[in-house]
């Protein structure tokens, strides 16, 4: 599969922020292209936020770049800078290292979808400032049989 076939890939739905965070976020899918096509380098992920969503918690990322590509909808980006309306067409970008906490808000009437784009550091450290925590990437050691 070289198109991506969204009836064919694995969404879901809200995020895995402890209670209460989570509430926001109820409205949120999500779709891991670059998971469901074996990439490992950068992810994309298609996200559709329903009125009223979140989509996540405001946050910054230590080691990764993240852009953000509007393609239907109207969302309102809330960073420390303040808010901004976003529309179709519309991008930004977020340089790692940089502690403007940011996030999309969907408070239209009409759902609101987007590609957001990121690296994946597996050091990474996500910073969640107004929920005073933050995320790091857990990693597991498998072992299995060398093929000879």
């Amino acid at each position: 599969m070289k198109k991506a076939d969204f009836s064919r890939i694995p969404a879901s739905t809200g995020t895995p922020y402890p209670e209460p965070y989570n509430e926001q976020t109820k409205g949120r899918v999500t779709w891991p292209l670059t998971k469901a096509f074996g990439l490992s380098q950068f992810g994309v992920n298609r996200v559709e936020l329903a009125p009223g969503s979140w989509s996540t918690q405001r946050h910054w990322h230590r080691l990764n770049d993240e852009a953000v590509v509007v393609v239907s909808g109207e969302l309102t980006l809330v960073t420390d800078d303040g808010e901004e309306v976003l529309g179709a067409g519309d991008c930004v970008c977020f340089k790692a290292n940089d502690p403007n906490a940011h996030h999309l808000q969907n408070r239209s009437d009409q759902p609101a979808v987007y590609f957001d784009i990121g690296g994946r550091d597996s050091y990474d450290v996500t910073t969640f400032p107004d929920m005073g925590y933050e995320a790091r990437i857990q990693m597991t050691m498998g072992f299995r049989p060398i093929k000879r």
